[in-house]
């Protein structure tokens, strides 16, 4: 497997998969904010029926895990995933 890039919609759209699977909701119910500041690096934010959630790192990662076996079926082990934040295109994941 050669390297992919994930775009920011879709780290939106594993997050909103993941949370909903593991709240039992559909993913429409589920609202995300990502962020990435200096001394904290990558963090999101979760809304569901008006409750904030807060993501790190490995909550992120471990939807794109979800996210790759899922939806891709792609061994989500057998990849590292790392979060990188692009001028252009915002935070990006490239699975290696």
């Amino acid at each position: 497997m050669g390297q992919i890039k994930i775009s920011e919609q879709d780290i939106v759209n594993a997050l909103c998969l993941h949370i909903a699977h593991k709240r039992q909701i559909s993913p429409q119910e589920v609202e995300i904010e990502l962020m990435y500041d200096d001394d904290f690096g990558f963090s999101a934010e979760a809304y569901v029926n008006d409750r904030k959630q807060v993501l790190i790192t490995a909550n992120i990662i471990e939807a794109l895990r979800f996210w790759l076996e899922n939806e891709m079926n792609i061994d989500p082990f057998s990849a590292a995933i790392e979060l990188l934040l692009d001028d252009n295109e915002g935070i990006i994941a490239y699975i290696k």
